[in-house]
């Protein structure tokens, strides 16, 4: 039986992981302390996500292990010895970053460079997969010249016309503490598949979404919007007039992809992760989409300062991903996702 180690297993993604892996008959070990509570407070708890795992699955272990505690993360993989690993675990806020700025980079630099070295020691011949973040870019997306349209702003350059691809420039911009740190992991996970000839990938995420999301107001877009439509809650716009856009994909989409690179593994790789344009939507479209499907308008309040490094328009361009994995595609539309969302919480809040 194939041996899967899942880092942040609680989590939206490492959760989708566990679960699809768990159905394909592998022997799923998970990594989480539920660091996201204390992070984000009790709106960021995932112990009923472990939970529900432990329960479900007779094939998932679940470790209470914290991934910058060195020595016990190379007792793990030493005794493991993982086909593959997952690396989804992360402190995911760049505004938490600022104000807690070592635990934002042991969490994201330090802790991808303790898995790699236990990798590199214990289970060289595993697949190494890192949850980077299109945040590596910094706001030099910003600098692509832009069209503002009635409900979104959009790139008014043709070469972005299917989206940011990787060669896009990760010099020169404003990252926050959070894009920094995730940058330092990013470039550690390629430098051990190129240094060591590991077979890592680095997938640098859009807006990952799904229904397994415990979204709050500093991380979790589209989650946490719909918990304030279903809740009445008012939601906080941050500058750009509420047309900033996101691409969206789906954490199932996420994990086919992950299943399709260890399949055909390759060294050293890196690829923008997203929703593609078809499953992009600005924050104003975001609400009539949630509005139509719960019958509910949105409470909302414009600040009008966005968020220090924030992108006004990040879609990603899916091309690379398409080329060399031809059989991956994106299953879940956009609608889906919302309406997946909304049931969740719907389910979770009753």
């Amino acid at each position: 039986m194939k041996k899967l180690l899942v880092t942040g297993s609680s989590g939206l993604i490492g959760s989708e992981v566990v679960e699809y892996f768990c159905h394909q008959h592998w022997q799923v070990f998970g990594i989480d302390n539920n660091m996201r509570e204390d992070f984000f407070g009790s709106a960021g708890n995932t112990i009923w996500n472990q939970k529900r795992l432990c329960e479900t699955y007779s094939n998932f272990t679940h470790y209470d292990l914290d991934i910058r505690d060195r020595a016990n993360v190379l007792k793990c993989l030493e005794s493991l010895k993982p086909d593959l690993i997952v690396h989804t675990a992360a402190q995911p806020s760049h505004d938490l970053a600022a104000s807690r700025p070592f635990d934002d980079f042991d969490v994201n630099a330090v802790g991808t460079l303790n898995l790699l070295e236990a990798t590199r020691k214990y289970a060289s011949d595993s697949v190494f997969i890192h949850m980077s973040t299109n945040k590596v870019y910094g706001d030099k997306p910003n600098s692509i010249a832009l069209k503002e349209l009635e409900t979104r702003w959009d790139y008014n350059d043709p070469i972005y016309e299917n989206g940011i691809n990787e060669n896009f420039s990760i010099d020169q911009s404003k990252h926050s503490l959070f894009g920094a740190s995730k940058v330092a992991a990013d470039i550690m996970v390629q430098e051990y598949g190129r240094y060591f000839n590991l077979k890592t990938c680095c997938l640098r995420g859009g807006c990952l979404t799904g229904p397994n999301h415990s979204g709050v107001e500093l991380h979790g877009f589209l989650s946490y919007l719909i918990k304030c439509n279903l809740e009445g809650k008012l939601y906080k716009i941050f500058g750009y007039k509420g047309k900033q856009v996101r691409d969206n994909i789906h954490s199932l989409d996420v994990t086919r992809f992950i299943e399709a690179f260890w399949v055909n593994p390759r060294c050293a790789e890196v690829y923008n992760l997203g929703g593609g344009r078809n499953n992009s939507c600005s924050i104003l479209e975001a609400f009539d989409l949630i509005s139509n499907i719960s019958g509910k308008t949105m409470e909302y309040e414009y600040v009008d300062k966005n968020r220090e490094g924030d992108h006004i328009c990040y879609i990603s361009d899916l091309t690379k991903m398409k080329t060399d994995y031809p059989n991956w595609n994106i299953t879940k539309s956009l609608d889906n996702i919302f309406e997946e969302i909304y049931l969740s919480w719907q389910k979770r809040i009753g």
